[in-house]
């Protein structure tokens, strides 16, 4: 199969200045609406990935993102979701973007072409082959992400990608490639529409499910985020009350106590003598 940038082919809408904003809206919104489809077909893709994340974390290892501009932005924000919302080490999950951190709010001239940073910014976080390395790269074509995958390749470091290039060079490079095929954009070559949203359900997918079979989720509760906020204190309180039946002031003062709902839990069972799931 022959290698085609889908990302930049011809949009399939033309003379956009023409437009209303109604116009623009609606059609942004009809090609919004495939992009789920395009992951339904490749979730075995996926389920592979969020398999060996959850087995490596399982055993010390840790998750790596890493990618240029709006794919690179894209694994720094799902990386960084993780600790508030799971109560993991902000070690756990890590995401690198070509550039450094400035790179998340501006563009870094020429970041993404650079063939050797992207493993000397691995290097920098001591990365092993307990880890695992997911390259983001919307075109599949980013020397950045490429090499570092190319280098742990060597290394025998475990590696996946994101990309919406079926058989793009990143795809090739990847042990376990997720290739999403959204077509193109509304805007020719904006990757930062179908295929960012793409690329952002599917790392939702990867982060939760993983976190979700490391026991971070008890039901379909947040049982272990941190508690930064009244918003998030008000809902552990109501989690609270509802999981062990006790007043809103008791499950205040266990939170307040205990510090977040999991910890409240087991030490209420423990104090109470049950044996609940926790």
């Amino acid at each position: 199969m022959l290698f085609k940038k889908i990302t930049e082919q011809e949009s399939a809408y033309k003379n956009l200045e023409l437009m209303s904003s109604m116009e623009i809206i609606k059609n942004m919104n009809n090609e919004d609406k495939t992009v789920p489809y395009a992951i339904e077909k490749i979730l075995p893709q996926i389920e592979s990935v969020i398999d060996k994340c959850t087995n490596l974390l399982q055993t010390g290892g840790r998750i790596f993102y890493i990618g240029a501009g709006t794919s690179g932005r894209l694994g720094v924000v799902d990386a960084s979701e993780c600790p508030p919302t799971f109560g993991v080490s902000p070690n756990l999950v890590q995401g690198i973007i070509a550039g450094g951190d400035k790179a998340i709010r501006k563009a870094v001239e020429n970041a993404e072409d650079n063939t050797s940073q992207g493993w000397e910014d691995l290097k920098a976080r001591k990365i092993s082959d307990k880890d695992i390395v997911i390259g983001i790269a919307a075109s599949g074509t980013t020397p950045y992400v490429i090499n570092a995958l190319k280098e742990c390749n060597t290394k025998r470091i475990n590696t996946a990608c994101i990309t919406c290039n079926p058989q793009s060079p990143l795809a090739l490079t990847a042990k376990l490639p997720i290739e999403v095929a959204v077509g193109p954009e509304f805007i020719t070559g904006s990757s930062r529409m179908k295929a960012g949203t793409a690329q952002k359900l599917i790392l939702n997918m990867i982060s939760t499910a993983t976190m979700i079979q490391l026991g971070k989720v008890k039901g379909n509760k947040m049982v272990d985020m941190q508690l930064s906020n009244d918003k998030l204190v008000n809902r552990a309180i109501e989690m609270l009350m509802l999981e062990i039946e006790v007043s809103r002031l008791e499950a205040t003062n266990l939170i307040t106590k205990f510090g977040n709902v999991r910890n409240a839990i087991v030490n209420y069972n423990t104090l109470n003598g049950k044996q609940k799931n926790q």
